[in-house]
């Protein structure tokens, strides 16, 4: 079962490619999207990738897991270190894949974030393989902050929390879930890994080590405002988006870094903006390095994506959008239009104006067919007439 062509993965009903396309276009030397063929792809794919995207994935693993007076630094850590749970098991662990699982597995946000820099660090440095394990049914959680539905969250004005905790608060919540997004992303997909290539797994391994950082800095930056992650209730909408793509790897790159992700870029200016207003300029320089690495792992969704659909034979435009309405993803803006640009998101694939004349290019064609056997239909009866 696990050799399924990638036609067989993506379950999902892909539309067909329209013939009108013309010759792909897409310039970009990364490895990824030709890993399987050598064959160009008839699509014409508008995509400039990030820049940086190659330096990133060849960057040395990134030690800076604390926050000092001029930035990012290396941790002091005690004598002896803590015992975090599942610290032996991930230490013993003969997988990626393995390895990831315990990290699901792991409630304590600080643990889990250090079970996850030393999973991708023992992947780095060990060359362990790929492996294959089922994903837990969903990630451990600590007994706070408590889950309740988005309504139910206070605003910053009745928050007890100051304004900074209080928005350093939620970005610690979103960095949390983006550790477990994206290796319940790793996991999930490993018994794919001949088919997707190791690139793919390396990718959102750097990824979560990425986001258990920012969650490092963010709890830092808590306590030294006299506040801990778990002092104010937050939502589970992160990890539902990823539930719903977890039978579908396309759906789960369009829903997590192309949207989810991207929505950081949106955000991240307005949050330092406030900040800078609020006074915290420690913070705000915190939430400003984290909104700029956020580019490399939208650039990584955005790349894989396109190789999916290259190696389907399916235009990763249409497809993006068709997946979004397929899974009830919704794309909300304002959008950081520089920082997307930047991270190699087409504007195409979701400024509305884009959308609409998708929808209205579906519709004609729909209505050409109507016509089509409209006519055919008139020709027959007028033969059997005569």
């Amino acid at each position: 079962m696990l050799r399924l062509n990638l036609r067989a993965m993506l379950i999902l009903p892909f539309r067909t490619v329209p013939t009108r396309l013309k010759p792909i276009c897409y310039s970009s030397s990364s490895s990824s999207l030709y890993s399987s063929s050598p064959t160009p792809s008839p699509l014409c794919i508008n995509y400039t990738p990030w820049s940086g995207l190659e330096s990133w994935r060849q960057s040395p693993l990134n030690e800076n897991r604390s926050w000092g007076p001029n930035g990012p630094e290396p941790l002091q850590r005690p004598t002896p270190p803590p015992v975090y749970p599942n610290r032996s098991a991930v230490g013993a662990a003969s997988s990626l894949a393995e390895m990831g699982a315990l990290v699901l597995s792991t409630g304590d946000p600080i643990a889990k974030a250090e079970l996850s820099h030393l999973a991708f660090s023992r992947w780095r440095n060990e060359k362990l393989p790929m492996g294959v394990f089922p994903a837990p049914g969903r990630p451990a959680r600590p007994p706070k902050p408590e889950l309740v539905s988005p309504k139910e969250i206070p605003s910053p004005r009745d928050s007890t929390l100051p304004l900074n905790a209080y928005m350093l608060h939620n970005l610690a919540h979103v960095e949390l879930n983006a550790i477990d997004l994206a290796w319940d992303t790793v996991v999930r997909f490993s018994p794919f890994a001949e088919l997707l290539g190791e690139g793919f797994f390396a990718d959102f391994a750097h990824v979560a080590d990425d986001e258990s950082r920012h969650f490092g800095w963010c709890s830092q930056r808590l306590l030294e405002l006299g506040f801990r992650y778990g002092d104010m209730p937050a939502h589970n909408l992160l990890w539902r988006e990823c539930e719903k793509s977890s039978d579908n790897v396309a759906a789960r790159l369009a829903a997590i870094p192309l949207v989810q992700e991207a929505r950081g870029l949106d955000a991240g200016p307005r949050l330092v903006q406030k900040l800078v207003g609020f006074g915290d300029l420690k913070t705000s320089k915190i939430v400003g390095r984290i909104a700029d690495e956020e580019v490399a792992h939208v650039a990584v969704g955005v790349d894989w994506f396109i190789s999916v659909c290259l190696k389907l034979g399916h235009a990763p435009s249409s497809t993006f959008k068709d997946l979004l309405k397929e899974y009830n993803v919704e794309l909300k803006g304002p959008f950081n239009y520089p920082a997307r640009d930047k991270a190699g998101i087409p504007r195409d694939w979701y400024e509305k104006s884009s959308i609409d004349k998708q929808e209205k290019e579906q519709l004609s064609v729909v209505h050409d067919r109507l016509a089509s056997i409209i006519a055919m239909e008139s020709e027959n009866s007028s033969l059997s007439d005569n």
